[in-house]
Protein backbone atom coordinates (compact mmCIF):
# COMPACT_ATOMS: atom_id res chain seq x y z
CA UNK A 1 0.00 0.00 0.00
CA UNK A 2 2.96 2.31 0.70
CA UNK A 3 5.49 3.10 -1.97
CA UNK A 4 8.01 6.05 -2.59
CA UNK A 5 6.68 8.17 -4.99
CA UNK A 6 9.01 10.49 -6.60
CA UNK A 7 6.68 12.90 -9.46
CA UNK A 8 6.57 16.05 -7.18
CA UNK A 9 8.78 15.56 -3.87
CA UNK A 10 11.24 12.90 -3.22
CA UNK A 11 10.26 13.09 0.37
CA UNK A 12 6.67 12.29 -0.56
CA UNK A 13 5.18 8.61 0.69
CA UNK A 14 2.26 7.31 -1.33
CA UNK A 15 0.04 4.73 0.00
CA UNK A 16 -2.82 3.85 -2.12
CA UNK A 17 -5.37 1.07 -2.34
CA UNK A 18 -4.12 -2.41 -4.24
CA UNK A 19 -7.42 -3.64 -4.20
CA UNK A 20 -8.87 -0.57 -5.39
CA UNK A 21 -6.15 -0.38 -8.32
CA UNK A 22 -7.12 -4.21 -9.06
CA UNK A 23 -10.78 -3.58 -9.28
CA UNK A 24 -10.28 -0.54 -11.57
CA UNK A 25 -8.63 -2.24 -14.20
CA UNK A 26 -10.73 -5.16 -14.63
CA UNK A 27 -13.71 -3.15 -14.37
CA UNK A 28 -12.32 -1.00 -17.51
CA UNK A 29 -11.30 -4.38 -19.20
CA UNK A 30 -15.21 -5.14 -18.88
CA UNK A 31 -16.30 -1.79 -20.02
CA UNK A 32 -13.55 -1.55 -22.69
CA UNK A 33 -14.76 -4.93 -24.26
CA UNK A 34 -18.47 -4.51 -24.02
CA UNK A 35 -18.01 -0.96 -25.40
CA UNK A 36 -15.68 -1.54 -28.04
CA UNK A 37 -17.68 -4.38 -29.01
CA UNK A 38 -20.66 -2.45 -29.38
CA UNK A 39 -19.01 0.12 -31.19
CA UNK A 40 -17.90 -1.95 -34.06
CA UNK A 41 -20.86 -4.07 -34.40
CA UNK A 42 -23.71 -2.84 -32.87
CA UNK A 43 -26.12 -0.90 -35.39
CA UNK A 44 -28.25 2.74 -35.37
CA UNK A 45 -27.88 4.32 -32.25
CA UNK A 46 -25.81 1.38 -30.47
CA UNK A 47 -22.66 2.93 -31.07
CA UNK A 48 -23.54 6.04 -30.22
CA UNK A 49 -25.00 5.24 -26.65
CA UNK A 50 -21.76 2.72 -26.24
CA UNK A 51 -19.79 5.69 -26.79
CA UNK A 52 -21.60 8.13 -24.35
CA UNK A 53 -21.51 5.40 -21.51
CA UNK A 54 -18.22 4.72 -21.87
CA UNK A 55 -17.27 8.36 -21.96
CA UNK A 56 -19.71 8.67 -18.75
CA UNK A 57 -18.46 5.48 -17.31
CA UNK A 58 -14.44 5.50 -17.49
CA UNK A 59 -13.34 8.47 -16.05
CA UNK A 60 -16.25 7.76 -12.95
CA UNK A 61 -14.22 4.05 -12.48
CA UNK A 62 -10.93 5.95 -12.62
CA UNK A 63 -12.12 8.17 -10.32
CA UNK A 64 -12.87 6.06 -7.93
CA UNK A 65 -10.16 2.96 -8.28
CA UNK A 66 -7.04 4.42 -9.87
CA UNK A 67 -7.55 8.13 -8.95
CA UNK A 68 -7.23 8.26 -5.27
CA UNK A 69 -3.48 8.63 -3.59
CA UNK A 70 -2.50 10.11 -0.52
CA UNK A 71 0.79 11.81 -0.52
CA UNK A 72 2.74 12.34 2.98
CA UNK A 73 6.67 14.40 3.41
CA UNK A 74 7.67 15.78 6.54
CA UNK A 75 5.85 19.51 5.73
CA UNK A 76 2.54 18.61 4.34
CA UNK A 77 -0.40 15.47 3.58
CA UNK A 78 -1.65 16.05 0.10
CA UNK A 79 -4.89 13.58 -0.19
CA UNK A 80 -6.18 12.53 -4.21
CA UNK A 81 -9.83 12.07 -3.89
CA UNK A 82 -12.12 11.20 -6.67
CA UNK A 83 -12.66 14.60 -7.42
CA UNK A 84 -10.66 16.92 -5.38
CA UNK A 85 -7.12 17.52 -4.65
CA UNK A 86 -6.58 18.42 -0.97
CA UNK A 87 -2.98 19.93 0.27
CA UNK A 88 -2.84 20.11 4.09
CA UNK A 89 -0.37 21.45 5.91
CA UNK A 90 0.65 19.54 9.65
CA UNK A 91 0.28 22.78 11.26
CA UNK A 92 -3.46 22.90 9.76
CA UNK A 93 -4.20 19.46 10.89
CA UNK A 94 -6.05 18.35 14.38
CA UNK A 95 -6.30 14.69 14.42
CA UNK A 96 -6.35 12.00 11.75
CA UNK A 97 -9.73 9.44 12.92
CA UNK A 98 -10.61 5.51 12.08
CA UNK A 99 -13.85 4.62 12.49
CA UNK A 100 -15.43 3.22 9.20
CA UNK A 101 -13.69 5.22 7.33
CA UNK A 102 -10.22 6.99 7.34
CA UNK A 103 -10.41 11.03 7.86
CA UNK A 104 -9.02 13.70 8.49
CA UNK A 105 -9.94 16.65 10.73
CA UNK A 106 -8.59 20.07 10.26
CA UNK A 107 -8.19 22.44 12.99
CA UNK A 108 -10.73 24.45 11.34
CA UNK A 109 -13.21 21.88 11.81
CA UNK A 110 -13.46 20.47 8.22
CA UNK A 111 -13.70 16.92 7.43
CA UNK A 112 -11.69 15.38 4.33
CA UNK A 113 -12.01 11.21 4.00
CA UNK A 114 -9.13 9.61 2.92
CA UNK A 115 -10.22 7.31 0.06
CA UNK A 116 -7.16 5.85 -0.83
CA UNK A 117 -6.79 4.14 2.52
CA UNK A 118 -9.97 2.23 2.85
CA UNK A 119 -11.01 0.66 6.17
CA UNK A 120 -11.06 -3.47 5.74
CA UNK A 121 -13.30 -4.53 9.03
CA UNK A 122 -12.12 -7.92 7.78
CA UNK A 123 -8.59 -7.13 8.02
CA UNK A 124 -9.45 -5.36 11.55
CA UNK A 125 -10.47 -8.66 12.40
CA UNK A 126 -7.57 -11.10 11.16
CA UNK A 127 -5.34 -8.79 12.84
CA UNK A 128 -7.33 -8.79 16.08
CA UNK A 129 -7.21 -12.59 16.15
CA UNK A 130 -3.86 -12.56 14.71
CA UNK A 131 -2.75 -10.38 18.40
CA UNK A 132 -4.91 -12.61 20.57
CA UNK A 133 -3.15 -15.59 19.02
CA UNK A 134 0.39 -13.24 19.59
CA UNK A 135 -0.66 -12.73 23.26
CA UNK A 136 -1.54 -16.17 24.08
CA UNK A 137 2.13 -17.51 23.04
CA UNK A 138 3.77 -15.05 25.10
CA UNK A 139 1.37 -16.04 28.20
CA UNK A 140 2.35 -19.71 27.62
CA UNK A 141 6.02 -19.30 26.51
CA UNK A 142 6.25 -17.16 29.91
CA UNK A 143 4.54 -19.63 32.05
CA UNK A 144 5.85 -22.64 31.06
CA UNK A 145 9.56 -21.31 32.87
CA UNK A 146 9.84 -20.00 36.92
CA UNK A 147 12.27 -17.79 38.28
CA UNK A 148 13.55 -14.54 36.70
CA UNK A 149 15.42 -16.10 34.09
CA UNK A 150 12.66 -18.32 33.20
CA UNK A 151 10.44 -14.86 32.81
CA UNK A 152 12.51 -13.06 30.83
CA UNK A 153 13.49 -16.35 28.12
CA UNK A 154 9.70 -16.45 27.59
CA UNK A 155 9.47 -12.82 27.07
CA UNK A 156 12.12 -12.80 24.69
CA UNK A 157 9.99 -16.10 22.74
CA UNK A 158 6.86 -14.76 22.81
CA UNK A 159 7.26 -11.21 22.54
CA UNK A 160 9.67 -11.26 20.12
CA UNK A 161 7.41 -12.12 17.53
CA UNK A 162 4.80 -9.58 18.23
CA UNK A 163 7.56 -6.87 17.98
CA UNK A 164 9.16 -8.35 14.91
CA UNK A 165 6.01 -7.67 13.10
CA UNK A 166 2.73 -5.34 13.32
CA UNK A 167 -0.07 -7.30 14.24
CA UNK A 168 -2.66 -4.45 12.74
CA UNK A 169 -4.50 -4.13 9.36
CA UNK A 170 -2.51 -2.50 7.07
CA UNK A 171 -5.13 0.43 6.83
CA UNK A 172 -4.40 0.77 10.42
CA UNK A 173 -1.05 0.53 9.99
CA UNK A 174 -0.49 3.63 8.08
CA UNK A 175 -3.02 5.48 10.02
CA UNK A 176 -0.91 5.23 12.63
CA UNK A 177 2.48 5.95 10.57
CA UNK A 178 0.61 9.19 9.44
CA UNK A 179 -0.08 10.04 13.00
CA UNK A 180 3.24 9.70 14.45
CA UNK A 181 3.98 12.08 11.17
CA UNK A 182 1.58 14.80 12.90
CA UNK A 183 2.70 14.40 16.47
CA UNK A 184 6.38 15.00 15.14
CA UNK A 185 5.59 17.78 12.59
CA UNK A 186 2.83 19.53 13.31
CA UNK A 187 4.74 22.10 15.17
CA UNK A 188 7.07 22.24 12.64
CA UNK A 189 7.81 25.86 10.70
CA UNK A 190 7.80 24.53 7.36
CA UNK A 191 4.84 22.48 8.25
CA UNK A 192 2.54 25.33 8.66
CA UNK A 193 0.39 27.18 5.93
CA UNK A 194 -2.86 27.27 4.30
CA UNK A 195 -5.01 24.55 3.29
CA UNK A 196 -5.53 24.50 -0.12
CA UNK A 197 -8.48 22.38 -2.35
CA UNK A 198 -9.01 21.56 -6.18
CA UNK A 199 -11.57 20.25 -8.06
CA UNK A 200 -10.34 17.58 -10.61
CA UNK A 201 -12.04 19.05 -13.71
CA UNK A 202 -10.34 16.25 -15.55
CA UNK A 203 -12.45 14.29 -14.19
CA UNK A 204 -15.43 16.08 -13.83
CA UNK A 205 -15.48 17.37 -17.28
CA UNK A 206 -16.15 14.05 -19.34
CA UNK A 207 -18.36 12.98 -16.91
CA UNK A 208 -20.89 15.68 -17.70
CA UNK A 209 -19.82 15.35 -21.37
CA UNK A 210 -20.85 11.88 -21.11
CA UNK A 211 -23.97 12.50 -19.42
CA UNK A 212 -24.88 15.30 -21.30
CA UNK A 213 -24.48 13.00 -24.30
CA UNK A 214 -26.56 10.36 -22.87
CA UNK A 215 -29.62 12.25 -21.65
CA UNK A 216 -29.68 13.66 -25.38
CA UNK A 217 -29.72 10.38 -26.95
CA UNK A 218 -32.39 8.98 -24.42
CA UNK A 219 -34.48 12.06 -24.79
CA UNK A 220 -34.36 11.40 -28.69
CA UNK A 221 -34.76 8.54 -28.74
Amino acid sequence: MTTPHTDADPQDRTHRSPAGIVGGVLLLAIVGWLGIDALVTGHGRTPWLALAGMILVVPLIVAFTLRPAVYANPDRLRIRNPFRIVVLPWGEIAALRSGYSNEVLTTAGAKFQLWAIPVSLRARKKAARREARATAETGNAGGGRSGAFGRSAGFGLGGGAVQGGSTRAESDQVMADLRELLEDQGQAESAQGEITVRWAYEVIAPVVAGAVLLAILLATG
